[in-house]
């Protein structure tokens, strides 16, 4: 029941069956053939009902809810917030302005003789009208304006996670996203520039949150279990399109188009109280976390969540002649064009295109993201089972659901422009392109922790903010194409180009990434200070 041991570099030591230490100059045996190999650390048999690791994850699955549905629900809000009667008639009167020549605005009468204007869901040529005469240029300036922001602070995000606490970068930032949630109504009502500097402003704050997080899942995930805890995690994302598009949608049909930034703001109140309260930095800083628990995941990163440790400084030159971090860039930079198109453009192809109202748009933009993040599930915890049993790689994984994530999609948007007037079909191929994108939880955007465990926060900052510029540009581009012009061919244009981008970045990927962790990113045995250029 006690064993004594001593090292070459230890003290004599009695070590009792209840202590554990996982080093290779102490050991203990608690009943005859029970020795342990400490080299390949186990899953412990926790008694907590649910693991720390996991309430962590849960509760960054709703902060991403939080965070995305406040970034999207805009996308809903502004169909019900745009007054359509006096954009047309803007139109009629300064129709040199915009480019258009015609007595009356041209995407009312594209509607209008739109033979697919008939039955069932269909409803009148122009939506409810609400307060403000923005046309479409001023609605892509709106939507857009988030990326604006959003885009500045990715990679200071993640530094100030890895080097202090990215447990309060992200709840800030997303505490941020809803006071600017909160008063978006209030700043419309004052001038369409001043709705465009609150979202600046919450893109500003909702910059930090994905690098954040990515530091926290670093911290937090065993590499056996990084697929699937990182999906789970990013899932939020999927999920909170999922949920307020639709809330949105009812809001602005049954009470009005501002009580969508009230209650989506209040409700998401209430998880920040409960991050603040259960979420901490590391297991290593946890005070209720079950010693097990702590140790497993410790050994199994290799001490990297020890907050004792000096900080490694960011070896910039190395990772920039990187390839694989490339291949990361290249691949999340062109599947956030279609994933940002899918999010900010779905719902007005579905006002426009297929012709659904309200509260229909708002349901059936739900439904292929719900599908999503089903797929985004069973797609990690499959990859998860595939790299455990040796049967593929971590590259080979990342690999495949980066292409899932990326082509597919691409080609369901084409396929949804051949479909005529079956709107029924349209819905089927839209779900499933929206599906497969879930693979981009288990491919690029885990990637990083592969690569660089010590940076994860660093490179994602990096790769997204790159990847932050389709979202800038994809809602401009597309309000001057579909300006005075929503018509089906216009829309195959977009898609095709769509599925160009993503083929290059998809090609790239496969190319050149990886799911090694890299040399530059190992800790250096024999000088800890010294760093690479």
């Amino acid at each position: 029941m006690f064993k004594f041991e001593s090292g070459p570099n230890s003290d004599p030591y009695w070590k009792t069956p209840s202590e554990e230490w996982n080093g290779t100059q102490l050991s203990w045996i608690n009943e005859p053939g029970a020795d342990k190999d400490f080299n390949s650390p186990q899953k412990p048999k926790s008694k907590d009902c649910i693991p720390a690791r996991w309430i962590t994850a849960v509760l960054g699955c709703i902060g991403f809810v939080v965070v995305y549905g406040l970034k999207v629900n805009l996308s809903v809000a502004i169909v019900a917030m745009v007054n359509h009667t006096a954009v047309a008639e803007m139109g009629s009167h300064h129709g040199d302005d915009h480019g258009d020549g015609h007595g009356e605005d041209s995407t009312v009468k594209e509607v209008k003789e739109d033979p697919c204007d008939v039955g069932g869901n269909k409803t009148k040529s122009r939506p409810d009208d609400g307060p403000f005469p923005w046309d479409d240029n001023i609605q892509g300036l709106v939507l857009a304006a988030y990326f604006y922001g959003y885009i500045v602070t990715q990679v200071p995000g993640g530094a100030v996670a890895e080097r202090f606490s990215a447990k309060h970068v992200f709840g800030i930032g997303a505490l941020c996203n809803i006071i600017g949630t909160l008063l978006f109504p209030l700043a419309s009502k004052l001038h369409y520039v001043a709705a465009i500097f609150c979202r600046i402003i919450m893109g500003i704050a909702g910059g930090v949150t994905l690098p954040g997080m990515h530091v926290l899942v670093a911290n937090w995930a065993p590499p056996a279990e990084r697929s699937i805890l990182a999906s789970t995690v990013y899932a939020g994302m999927t999920i909170g399109t999922l949920l307020c598009m639709p809330m949105s949608g009812v809001l602005a049909s049954y009470v009005s188009w501002e009580a969508i930034f009230y209650v989506q703001g209040g409700l998401s109140l209430l998880w920040y109280i409960l991050w603040l309260i259960f979420v901490f930095d590391s297991p290593s800083v946890h005070p209720r976390i079950n010693p097990e628990e702590r140790e497993y995941i410790v050994n199994a990163i290799g001490g990297g969540s020890k907050t004792n440790k000096e900080k490694p400084k960011m070896p910039w030159v190395s990772a920039f002649k990187s390839m694989p971090v490339w291949a990361i860039i290249a691949a999340h930079t062109c599947s956030n064009w279609g994933w940002y198109m899918l999010l900010v453009k779905l719902p007005t192809y579905m006002s426009y295109i297929l012709k659904f109202d309200m509260k229909s748009n708002a349901g059936l933009s739900a439904v292929p993201f719900l599908c999503m993040w089903i797929f985004t599930v069973l797609n990690a915890k499959t990859m998860d089972i595939l790299i455990g049993k040796g049967i593929i790689t971590t590259t080979i994984a990342r690999k495949i659901s980066t292409f899932t994530a990326t082509v597919p999609p691409a080609c369901c948007l084409i396929a949804v422009t051949f479909v005529g007037c079956n709107t029924d079909l349209a819905v089927v191929l839209l779900c499933i392109g929206t599906t497969l994108v879930g693979g981009m939880y288990s491919g690029f955007l885990a990637n990083h922790i592969d690569l660089a465990p010590p940076f994860a926060g660093t490179l994602m900052g990096i790769s997204n903010t790159v990847a932050t510029l389709p979202g800038i540009i994809m809602p401009s581009f597309i309000g001057y194409m579909t300006h005075g012009n929503q018509t089906v061919e216009v829309w195959r244009i977009i898609f095709f180009l769509t599925l160009g981008i993503a083929s290059f970045g998809a090609s790239f990927y496969l190319i050149f990434g990886s799911g090694e962790q890299q040399p530059w990113a190992k800790p250096k045995q024999n000088n800890d200070n010294e760093m690479q250029k």
